[in-house]
This record gives structure tokens, C-alpha cells and sequence, in this order.
């Protein structure tokens, strides 16, 4: 268990190192909110990847993973329908050149939008944040089963987010993804066929698993893989944390090549995770993981690369139940053996490292909103650059403590984060994609869509939506009932209202 210790440690180490190192250049409002657009196209790969994947992905589809099989992909296929979308609109993101999406929705349509969509943006990004507080109080605490709780782990993990956050904004944020994507990928990947390997190769881990697990839709229905594909497809296209990281982009170039490799990484690494997940249901189908299945990954780590035999139950096709003990049990030499410890503690490490990247970017983006389309807007338009400084740190302490508190009444993880992703795409997706691409789209629509969305995914748990609709659409996600309602607002306001003026166009058509 010091292994894993030590590796937590260091991580940190490096981390509070980089943060720090960062420190001294900010300097101004653009420095901390958008890295005085000055990321260059590789920085820029790991950044995006680390923030789109954290516990969502982490999480909740390795939990999806191991319960249903591959067909948990339908959640990271929609990120990868929305990131070849987003190759086209990256550049004209750049050119835009705001600082947040609010400031893209005044520009485009009115103050109103811009102050519906901060608190649209709030309640998705709080709740995000929320879970990544979960997940890395999971880990302390299988890492530290004696001295800290899961709930204490929570704690420890928001205070760390919270002052990491803090300290420089996006030039520490995006430096510290660097590290922290380049380890996670590296290591995701290397554990993947060590643990197949080690639980005695695929063919074994296939025959232990139910045949569901392996076909396109498994033991879902098709709706229920949209339920899973549209949410995370709409967060993506509309994600206001990428979209600074476009913003904080040193040209349109660095933007457009960042995607590709967003893609790549994102195309790979979310197929690893879920076939580690499935691999880890086949070796370890009951005990303390099946009961807390969202925390396989992390599990595995702890467990998954130990020279003890491990046992599978395979279904044979007489419908018996039939023990198999896999190679694990083949002696290793000490060499080996570490090597094997070293990597476990090292996937343990790059969890929980993607963890507090998830948290970092998802903590420090509607903070900027409290600042630069709240207080530098509306309450004091001609702040120093060292007044802003000081709020928006205030604002990461106070939003953090917010998401905390949330992160103690969430147990799923799944659908706290399908909650969050269907808020923010139905509200705000549709009259972003709009102020690019439909110039009919107007002002009260934009303002339509937004409240229609988010009303109609806060309440749709509620109990007057379950007595007064049929059961059959009741207890379907929120998604499809909140997501129709916000296009039909759009459009059909759009087509009953005038058009928008050349000054609200002009910054989008030439873009």
C-alpha cells in the first residue's frame, strides 16, 4: 500500500509544482481566465482530453461497462459524433475570441440569454464537479481503508481541487492536463492487455461474460443507448470549458489540429476504459466491487494485477455454474512482481489524476462566468486587473464548496452525470450551434430555448411529472422530452419573432 502512497504523492507533488510555476505569468484577466490565448495546438490535445474525460467516463461508464458490457460505448459515441462536429466549429471559435459562452450569447442575442445561460452553466458544472469529488473519495479510500472514509475522501479531494484551481487559472489548469493526459494515456493503455494477460487471456474473460455484453445494443434497449448517446453528443457540441480552451488557443490553427488529436485521444482511450471495466467484471464478478461497481477501475489498480489466482464464473451451455482459476496463479519473479505493483499504482494514480484534472476544468469554468459575466459586467465594469484576480479565486472557493456539498446527497454517479450533461445540452447546445450556423435564430428564442430546456430537466424527477403523465414517458431520462421542447422553442419563436440585425450576425458570419 506505500507504493501506491508514494505515487498518489508524487502526482501531487508535480501538480502543486506546475500550478506553481505558473503562477508568477498571470497577471491580467485574459492570463487567468484564457492563458493570454497563447496554448499551442499539443498543450491544447491534453487539456480537452483531460477535462471531457474524468469520472463520466471514469466512473459511470466503467460502472455501465461493467454491469452491461461494450455497449456502454453508446455514452462515449456521442462525444465522438459531437468532436467531429466540433472540428469545423473550433476556428470560428477562436475568431470569436470572448472569454465565455455567455459572452457569445449577448453578443448574438441579448443579456437575458447571457444571464439565463450562467445559470444554466452553473447547475451542469456544480453537479460535475460534484461527482469527480466522488470519485476521488473513493479512491483515497480504497487506497486508505482504515483512516479515510469515502465521505472524509470527498473533503480531502474539494479542498485540493479548490486551492489547485485557485492558484492560476487556465495557464495552470491546461500545464497541469499536459502531465496528467500524457499519464493517464500511457498508462490506461500499457494495463489494458497486462490485465487480459494476466486474467488468462481475452478468450477466457469472453466466455465468463454473458454474450449481451458484446453485441451493439447488449442488454439495452435502442432507447436507452440514445439516452446515453444524445446527453454526452449535445454536452459536448455546446461545452463551454472547450470552448475556452479555444478562446485560450494561440491561433485558429492550433485550434483545428488540437481536435484531431482530441479525437484520436478520446476515440482510444474511452474504448479503454470500458474494456478494462468489462475485462474487470469477468475477473471479478462478485465481493466488494460488485456492490460498488463505479469503482472498478481504481479497483483494479488495487487488485487486478496481484499474483493470487483469481476466479471467474463461467455459464456453460447446460446452464450450470462452473469455477475457472485463471494463469494469475503462474509464479512471477520479484522483478516481475513489481513492475506488475508499479503499474497497478500507477492506473490507481492516473484515476485519480484524471479525476482532479475533470474537477479542475469543471470548477474553474462558471467561475469565470460569476466574474466575467456577472461581476465585471453587471457590478463593476471597470474592475483592475487585480480586483478580478482576487474574485475569481473567491468564486472557485465558493462554487467548489457549492459542488461539494452536492457531491453528499449524489450516490449515482451515472445519473448525476447524465443529469448534468442533459441540463447543459438542451439549454445551451441548440442557441449556441445557432448563433453559428442559423442566422433566423433571434433573441427571444435563444431565451425560450434556454429556460424551456433547463426547466424541463430539473423538474421532469418531480412527482407532478410522474402523476400527470403516462408511466411509459415518465420514467424515461429527461433527455428527449427536454431537448424537443428546446428546439421547438427555437425555432418556431424564431420564425414568429424578427430577424436579429447585421451587429448581431456580423461577429458569426464572419467568422
Amino acid at each position: 500500500m506505500n507504493l501506491y502512497a508514494i505515487v498518489i504523492g508524487l502526482i501531487v507533488l508535480t501538480l502543486l509544482t506546475v500550478s506553481l510555476t505558473r503562477l508568477s505569468r498571470v497577471k491580467t484577466k485574459a492570463d487567468y481566465l484564457v492563458a493570454g490565448r497563447s496554448l499551442p495546438a499539443f498543450v491544447l490535445v491534453f487539456t480537452l482530453l483531460s477535462s471531457w474525460i474524468g469520472s463520466g467516463s471514469l466512473l459511470a461508464g466503467a460502472e455501465n461497462a461493467y454491469k452491461h458490457g461494450f455497449v456502454a460505448l453508446w455514452q462515449g459515441a456521442g462525444g465522438w459524433a459531437g468532436l467531429l462536429l466540433i472540428y469545423f466549429i473550433a476556428p470560428r471559435a477562436r475568431k470569436f475570441a470572448q472569454f465565455t459562452i455567455p459572452d457569445l450569447l449577448e453578443t448574438r442575442y441579448n443579456q437575458t440569454a447571457r444571464i439565463l445561460g450562467v445559470i444554466t452553466i452553473l447547475l451542469a458544472y456544480t453537479a460535475v464537479t460534484s461527482y469527480q469529488f466522488i470519485g476521488g473519495g473513493d479512491i483515497l479510500h480504497l487506497i486508505f481503508p482504515d483512516t479515510i472514509s469515502a465521505i472524509f475522501g470527498r473533503y480531502l479531494i474539494a479542498a485540493f481541487v479548490i486551492v489547485f484551481t485557485a492558484i492560476a487559472g487556465m495557464a495552470s489548469v491546461a500545464y497541469m492536463d499536459l502531465f496528467i493526459g500524457l499519464l493517464a494515456t500511457s498508462t490506461l493503455c500499457i494495463a489494458l492487455p497486462v490485465l487480459i494477460h494476466h486474467g488468462g487471456g481475452w478468450h477466457v474473460i469472453r466466455t465468463s461474460l454473458p454474450p449481451s455484453h458484446f453485441q451493439l445494443f447488449g442488454d439495452l434497449s435502442p432507447i436507452a443507448c440514445a439516452e446515453l448517446f444524445l446527453p454526452t453528443c449535445l454536452l459536448l457540441l455546446g461545452n463551454q470549458s472547450m470552448y475556452q480552451k479555444f478562446f485560450s488557443a494561440r491561433t485558429e490553427k492550433d485550434a483545428s489540429r488540437a481536435v484531431v488529436g482530441w479525437i484520436v485521444g478520446t476515440v482510444i482511450l474511452e474504448t479503454v476504459i470500458v474494456a478494462l471495466a468489462v475485462t474487470g467484471s469477468a475477473l471479478f464478478p462478485t465481493g466488494e466491487v460488485h456492490d460498488r461497481p463505479r469503482e472498478i477501475l481504481a479497483y483494479i489498480g488495487l487488485h487486478g494485477f496481484e499474483p493470487t489466482p483469481i476466479t471467474t464464473v463461467v455459464l456453460n451451455p447446460s446452464g450450470t455454474l462452473q469455477s475457472i482459476t485463471h494463469a494469475a496463479t503462474t509464479p512471477v519473479s520479484t522483478h516481475t512482481l513489481f513492475l506488475l505493483q508499479l503499474l497497478g499504482a500507477l492506473l490507481m494514480g492516473a484515476i485519480f489524476a484524471k479525476v482532479i484534472s475533470t474537477a479542475n476544468n469543471w470548477l474553474f469554468s462558471p467561475a469565470t462566468n460569476l466574474v466575467n459575466d456577472i461581476f465585471v459586467r453587471y457590478i463593476k465594469p471597470q474592475a483592475s486587473n487585480k480586483q478580478v484576480l482576487i474574485v475569481s479565486r473567491l468564486m472557485v472557493v465558493l462554487l467548489g464548496l457549492w459542488a461539494l456539498f452536492q457531491s453528499l446527497g449524489t450516490e449515482s454517479v451515472l445519473k448525476r452525470a447524465l443529469y448534468a450533461y442533459t441540463i447543459y445540452g438542451v439549454g445551451l447546445t441548440p442557441v449556441i450551434l445557432a448563433a453559428f450556423y442559423w442566422k433566423r435564430a433571434t433573441a427571444s428564442a435563444a431565451v425560450a430555448s434556454i429556460f424551456t430546456g433547463t426547466f424541463v430537466t430539473v423538474f421532469w424527477d418531480s412527482a407532478i411529472v410522474h402523476r400527470y403523465l403516462p408511466t411509459v414517458i415518465a420514467q424515461r431520462d429527461a433527455i428527449f422530452p427536454a431537448l424537443v421542447a428546446s428546439l421547438l422553442c427555437l425555432f418556431l419563436v424564431s420564425l414568429a419573432t424578427p430577424p436579429p440585425t447585421p451587429k448581431q450576425l456580423n461577429p458569426f458570419t464572419n467568422a
